[in-house]
């Protein structure tokens, strides 16, 4: 069996993969945000 070193794997592609991620929930919650202000203005 392999010996596995703690804190030696390649992990950028996970913390790419990761932040794209946490950008695209960013930019869904803040429009989602303004849509939700968008349509409490027009209903008045």
């Amino acid at each position: 069996m392999a010996e596995h070193k703690h804190g030696e794997m390649d992990i950028s592609v996970q913390e790419k993969t990761f932040d794209g991620f946490m950008s695209m929930v960013t930019k869904g919650a803040i429009i989602s945000i303004l849509l939700l202000i968008f349509i409490a203005l027009v209903n008045g």
